[in-house]
C-alpha cells in the first residue's frame, strides 16, 4: 500500500545529507611510493560519493515499488493518492509501512554497509600492495 514511502523518506534525508557533506568535504589524497622510486598520488573515495551509492539504491528501489503500486491500483493520480486512505484502511497501511517499509529500508542500508566494507578493504589493499616492475599492482 504505502511501504515505498519509508525508503523514499530515507532517500530524501540521505540526499540532503550527501549535498551538505559534499559542500564541506576536501580532496583527500595519498602518495604511494613504488619500488622503482616513483611516487603516485591516489585520491580516496569521498564519503559523499559513498552516500550517493545509498541514494541510488534507495531511489531506484522506491521507484520500482511505486511503479508496482501504481500498476496494482494502490496509488492513484488524484487526492488522497493512496487507495488505502480513501477506503478507510489507514491502520493497515501504517502497519505495512512499519513492517515491510522499515525492513526494506534496513535491508538496503545493510547492503550499502556491506558495499562500504568491501570498498574499504579494496582501498586498504590498493594502498598496501607492492607494485611490480612494470607498474602494475600485484
Amino acid at each position: 500500500m504505502g511501504c515505498f514511502l519509508v525508503p523514499v523518506t530515507e532517500a530524501v534525508v540521505t540526499t540532503v545529507a550527501a549535498r551538505v557533506i559534499k559542500s564541506k568535504e576536501t580532496k583527500e589524497t595519498v602518495n604511494i611510493s613504488s619500488t622503482d622510486g616513483s611516487v603516485e598520488e591516489v585520491t580516496k573515495i569521498k564519503f559523499s560519493t559513498k552516500l550517493g551509492w545509498l541514494n541510488k539504491l534507495l531511489w531506484g528501489g522506491s521507484a520500482l515499488l511505486a511503479f508496482e503500486h501504481i500498476w496494482h491500483g494502490e496509488v492513484v493520480p488524484f487526492f488522497p493518492f493512496l487507495t488505502a486512505v480513501e477506503n478507510g484502511e489507514t491502520a493497515g497501511m501504517l502497519a505495512e509501512m512499519g513492517s515491510a517499509g522499515v525492513m526494506m529500508s534496513v535491508l538496503v542500508t545493510a547492503v550499502w554497509a556491506g558495499m562500504l566494507a568491501v570498498s574499504a578493504v579494496m582501498e586498504k589493499r590498493a594502498l598496501r600492495a607492492p607494485e611490480c616492475e612494470e607498474g602494475v599492482k600485484a
